[in-house]
């Protein structure tokens, strides 16, 4: 039998009282405390007369947001709203999702990386360095909560396509964390943002007296995986084995080794890996309504052989092979190039990696885009290497000369780092692509009149989810076939309105129920393979999910008097 909603515990203690609690963004009420609360807890006086209610406070909100010249000013602004008041700060991010994510994440957050050291304010995360090894327990017990349930960690060498950001990439964790909490509904309490400061090799930080991160080249061999193998120990010792390791944005090769090294010891993903991966995969099973046929109907050629990439065609040869292709003709399905050319067996100019050499394929060497789609003739095309443009007319008019409805994903963030826009994939397609990209991208009017909405492959629509699923129902280890799980239900979710529309995701203003959706079939999938750690199963997996999504509403702070029973 399912419990009612959990009751949080009230976080109004004896120790916080007067200006204190104006000062915990848990707990400020900003004006909404009301006349009774104010006396009650020694604020009156405090704040100005006024009484608002919520609706009143997100109004002014958004009435600033709109007075700011540009979104770097508009994500300052938002992070200023966490600090103060936090239950505000995700009201307003729930309430408006669509207009929200592109600030609060990617683009917009490529550039806050960029000037963190400028926007810093306070501290939202830990930083944790490579002089710090033998006292991360002791940097881990400063964390003010101990309840912690899911972290996120960077080591800032990879940031978006942005490269080596080192301490700069805080705003990563702290923006990803958010998104656990707007779209998953995952405890703010319970989220944790880590950066391993370990130097950077960017020239620039490393000539910035105003940098605030450790300026010394990056340390690297046994010395960083000792960092690396204490802080996963020591998280692990402090919150529990059932604690979410999110890697993120860690260079190729480190995060391909680290997600094999930990996978099996902890619970533990990658998202440029696997939440990239899965969240393609939906937009390619939802693009096969459009296309028709079946997956195994089709051939792939990446542009780029990084993490995303190869995490892509990884989850991609499990959905051929569940479809019934053996493992070797369904890697035979994909294409990659890198920088070299495409990934080729004997390739001259070398660089072809284990990872790589799966993928390899008996042709002759080729380092043009152009010539390789020639001669591939690929029914996907996918960008995932961060080279904007690369997608030049040429390209995209031979991907439609080839297919009548050719599938191109230009997935690389930030914006200016897209492969493509929407506008030049419909352009010079006349119309007939299936469009998906990493960055969102305005609605495109065709000459006829039809308005196409294209889809944006954001990892939003799995990793809350996915991360959600995980910490209610106790999975200790995260399957690739998890994120196919993921993958299939998000398509599943795309109805024959949104692909008329040329979405082959739901509108972003659904993500919290695909979330939802998602995590229940997480617990599914944990229960059926017996690796939910949650006993008993809930008879209702959805209801025992919503019941414990964070609830942005205020808190009554009024005391809660009772009376004794009168004696003669």
């Amino acid at each position: 039998m399912d419990q009612p909603r959990v009751q949080k515990d009230h976080l109004i203690s004896k120790a916080l009282w007067g200006p204190d609690i104006l000062r915990d963004c848990r707990l400020n009420k900003g004006t909404a405390f009301t006349l009774r609360e104010r006396q009650a807890l020694g604020i009156h006086g405090l704040l100005p007369p006024v009484v608002s209610t919520p609706e009143v406070q997100e109004e002014r909100i958004m009435r600033n947001m709109a007075h700011q010249s540009n979104d770097l000013d508009r994500y300052v602004q938002l992070m200023d709203l966490q600090d103060r008041n936090e239950k505000l700060f995700y009201r307003v991010l729930c309430d408006h999702l669509e207009e929200m994510m592109p600030i609060i994440y990617t683009p917009t957050v490529g550039l806050a990386c960029q000037r963190y050291g400028f926007i810093f304010r306070r501290p939202r995360g830990l930083f944790i360095t490579i002089h710090d090894k033998g006292h991360i327990e002791d940097i881990l017990a400063s964390w003010p909560t101990s309840n912690v349930k899911a972290i996120v960690v960077t080591d800032g060498e990879r940031i978006l396509g942005l490269g080596d950001l080192g301490c700069y990439g805080m705003g990563i964790p702290v923006g990803k964390l958010a998104l656990y909490t707007a779209i998953a509904g995952v405890e703010p309490s319970s989220c944790l943002p880590v950066v391993l400061d370990v130097g950077t090799n960017n020239q620039t930080l490393l000539d910035d007296p105003l940098y605030i991160g450790i300026q010394e080249n990056r340390h690297t061999g046994q010395d960083y995986d000792d960092l690396v193998e204490e802080f996963m120990t020591a998280a692990v010792k402090r919150y529990g084995q059932e604690c979410l390791i999110q890697f993120e944005d860690f260079a190729n090769h480190n995060a391909f080794r680290f997600l094999e090294k930990y996978r099996n010891r902890y619970c533990v993903f990658n998202d440029d890996i696997q939440g990239t991966a899965s969240v393609a995969v939906a937009g390619i099973l939802a693009s096969l309504r459009i296309t028709g046929g079946k997956l195994s109907d089709n051939s792939f050629l990446f542009q780029g052989a990084g993490e995303a990439s190869l995490g892509i065609a990884d989850l991609l040869v499990e959905a051929l092979q569940e479809e019934g292709l053996p493992l070797e003709e369904a890697r035979s399905k994909i294409n990659l190039m890198d920088r070299k050319g495409l990934i080729t067996k004997g390739r001259k100019a070398g660089g072809v990696t284990e990872h790589k050499s799966r993928y390899a394929c008996e042709r002759a060497d080729m380092t043009d885009i152009l010539e390789v789609v020639k001669t591939v003739k690929p029914t996907a095309l996918i960008g995932a290497a961060a080279v904007g443009g690369v997608f030049t007319q040429d390209i995209i008019e031979t991907m439609g000369t080839l297919n009548k409805s050719p599938i191109i994903f230009a997935l690389s963030n930030p914006t200016s780092k897209a492969e493509c826009t929407a506008e030049e994939a419909y352009k010079h397609t006349q119309g007939r692509c299936v469009f998906a990209s990493g960055s969102p991208f305005n609605p495109v009017t065709l000459p006829d009149g039809k308005i196409l909405y294209p889809g944006q492959g954001n990892n939003s629509y799995i990793f809350p989810g996915v991360a959600l699923g995980t910490i209610l129902f106790g999975i200790r280890h995260i399957s690739d076939e998890i994120f196919l799980e993921a993958a299939k239900m998000c398509a599943g979710l795309v109805t024959q309105e949104h692909l008329n529309e040329g979405r082959v995701y739901p509108p972003l203003a659904e993500v919290r129920e695909v979330s939802v959706k998602i995590a229940a079939r997480v617990g599914e999938y944990g229960f059926e393979k017996g690796v939910a750690g949650l006993y008993p199963r809930p008879s209702d997996l959805e209801s025992f999910i919503r019941q414990r999504m964070y609830d942005y509403n205020y808190e009554d702070f009024n005391p809660h008097f009772y009376d004794w029973p009168k004696t003669s």
